[in-house]
């Protein structure tokens, strides 16, 4: 084989990344994403899209996405690689050098067809061989009007709530007893305060409203959680869903999930998506009694 480079994109060069052609079986582009556009929106940017060329073509590539304010990639999310060109792709993750988490976009029930599996293990493959590991497995939904609006059972009174501080020390409570993995690690690495630091940091990176954000309060005034809807840069989201710890137990989430979804519709969402892990099964089942259909599987790996 000839030899293989491996470098950065300079800009003007999307054509290049995009001339490698796959089949789109797995991974961000398999559910329509367009590198062009989000390059154009500064989501995607040259010194975090790399490729990897043998005789002057795109044998693997690699790109790391990340809101249009930020200084640095949140994740990779664009993986792909030639037939038997994968060392090549591990030789990108090597020469790049971006501690993000690899996100890998797959269909529900991927492991059922066996080219999609193969294109899903080929790509953790060439992750794991890079030196990243497994982290956690989720569901990825998305509602929209055709599902039904869910029913509000009137259980909870939700107010908007100003104060930051106020919201640090209910995401504190949230965060004991979490089932959540990324919380569950960041609990392990610097307990309640970085659990809750972390969840905050991410609402106030979407560039959605402050003010959408919810506290619940049970009948005789008892908190009961927090709902969270927002807007990423992809469209509206269910940010948070938190009930606290002594108000487990009797279905609330679905309550904040239900009061998310509609203030959504409200301010004209035609559709909402929402994740959790897949080892969270009374947050599945939320989704699921909220009608919220499965669309997407994810491997996060780290």
């Amino acid at each position: 084989m000839t030899d293989l480079v491996v470098r950065p994109l300079v800009a003007g060069e999307e054509d290049l990344f995009l001339s490698l052609v796959e089949p789109a079986l797995v991974g961000i582009q398999s559910v329509g994403r367009d590198y062009r556009e989000l390059a154009g929106l500064g989501q995607y940017r040259p010194e975090w899209t790399w490729v990897a060329l043998r005789d002057d073509r795109v044998v693997a590539r690699a790109a790391w996405w990340a809101g249009p304010d930020d200084d640095k990639p949140i994740a990779l999310d664009w993986l792909d690689f030639a037939d038997g060109e994968s060392a090549a792709a591990v030789e990108i993750l090597g020469a790049a050098g971006i501690d993000a988490e690899y996100c890998l976009v797959l269909p529900p029930h991927w492991r059922d067809d066996p080219a999609v599996r193969k294109a899903g293990e080929g790509r953790i493959e060439v992750a794991e061989r890079a030196g990243m590991r497994r982290f956690v497995e989720r569901l990825r939904y998305a509602w929209t009007p055709t599902d039904g609006l869910p029913d509000r059972p009137g259980r909870l009174r939700f107010e908007p709530e100003p104060d930051d501080g106020r919201i640090f020390e209910v995401l504190r409570r949230i965060a004991h007893g979490s089932l959540d993995a990324h919380e569950r690690r960041a609990m392990e690495q610097g307990g309640p305060d970085a659990a809750a630091r972390d969840e905050l940091d991410f609402l106030r990176w979407m560039p959605s409203p402050r003010e959408w954000w919810r506290l619940a309060y049970t009948v005789d005034g008892k908190l009961a959680g927090l709902t969270a809807p927002g807007r990423n840069y992809q469209g509206p989201v269910i940010g948070i869903v938190g009930v606290v710890p002594g108000q487990r137990g009797h279905g609330y989430a679905y309550d904040l999930l239900a009061e998310a979804t509609h203030l959504l519709v409200a301010e004209g969402a035609g559709q909402v998506t929402a994740e959790t892990d897949t080892t969270n099964t009374p947050m599945a089942a939320t989704f699921a009694r909220a009608g919220y259909p499965i669309t997407q599987e994810r491997i996060y790996l780290k």
